[in-house]
């Protein structure tokens, strides 16, 4: 199960309803924020969340409405007095920014808590165990942008009616075969095989930032629980989103609608535009479409 809190929604300038972006996965105990926009701390608590167990962002990219509540935050946890370091995963050009806006904050490789950065390539990025998060490049604007792709894997369970049928008792027997090792009773080897259900539970959420176009990030999003992306334009303004880099909602829908997504949740809003406009947009093509607002909440 994977759980998504928007901490802020907006597009490059924000809105009294809409902060800079900013996004918090949690899965199995485990909290991950993609993006730091400004007053991301500050959304951390309003939305509830809090500071605990954050230890881990992820960069999409180093445009200042995606960055610059990394020095605030960093703050407020050192005068927290957290001890954990925070790893910072991000492409290069996007740590070396990070990496000299805080050095003009605080001096070269200095911060108010442990910080480690982490250069992203193509791949895997985490393996938590329960999941992985991998990442892929993405075109925005000459910068060195990255999507990320959230997994737990589909699980086979014990089917009890199959385990009574052949007499396995409650008990360590039925651990072992749980464990994928056949155990013999009476004489006769039963196999997991035998007692294991189809599998189920697993889970793929994709997250996609600002980009300019989706050529290219098919086979990451394909068949995707969720997709989180941006439509910052609507299509009438097309050539203007093409200008800065940017997708209108007609595209971020037909995009998902081709790679048989299952939903789609609509994210960095631009205030020139109504959310119905840019919800009948895109539903209009691809119905099971949501347009985030702060603090919504999403668990898939």
């Amino acid at each position: 199960m994977f759980a998504l809190t928007f901490l802020g929604t907006s597009a490059s300038v924000p809105s009294a309803e809409r902060n800079h972006p900013a996004l918090l996965v949690e899965a199995t105990g485990k909290r991950v924020l993609i993006d730091c926009g400004e007053g991301t701390q500050r959304q951390l608590l309003r939305s509830g969340a809090g500071f605990r167990r954050l230890d881990r962002i992820l960069l999409t990219h180093a445009h200042l409405d995606h960055v610059l509540g990394i020095p605030g935050l960093f703050s407020t946890l050192g005068l927290r007095q957290q001890s954990d370091a925070m790893t910072v995963y991000g492409g290069q050009g996007t740590l070396d920014i990070v990496i000299r806006m805080l050095a003009g904050l605080w001096g070269a490789g200095r911060a108010p808590i442990p910080v480690e950065f982490a250069p992203l390539t193509e791949g895997q990025v985490i393996d938590a165990g329960d999941f992985t998060i991998d990442c892929f490049p993405v075109r925005h604007r000459d910068t060195d942008s990255f999507g990320f792709c959230f997994q737990s894997p589909a699980r086979r369970h014990l089917e009890r009616e199959r385990l009574a049928e052949l007499g396995v008792p409650d008990g360590p027997l039925r651990g072992e075969l749980a464990a994928a090792r056949p155990v013999v009773i009476a004489g006769r080897t039963i196999y997991p095989e035998d007692v294991m259900g189809p599998p189920s539970g697993g889970r793929k959420i994709v997250v996609i930032g600002d980009t300019e176009t989706t050529d290219g990030l098919s086979r990451h999003v394909a068949d995707a629980d969720l997709l989180v992306i941006e439509a910052t334009f609507l299509d009438r303004d097309a050539a203007t989103a093409r200008d800065y880099g940017h997708l209108t909602a007609r595209e971020a829908a037909s995009f998902a609608a081709a790679n048989n997504v299952r939903q789609l949740v609509l994210n960095h809003m631009s205030g020139r535009y109504r959310d119905e406009e840019i919800l009948a947009e895109a539903t209009a093509i691809f119905p099971n479409t949501r347009i985030a607002a702060d603090f919504d909440r999403v668990v898939i």
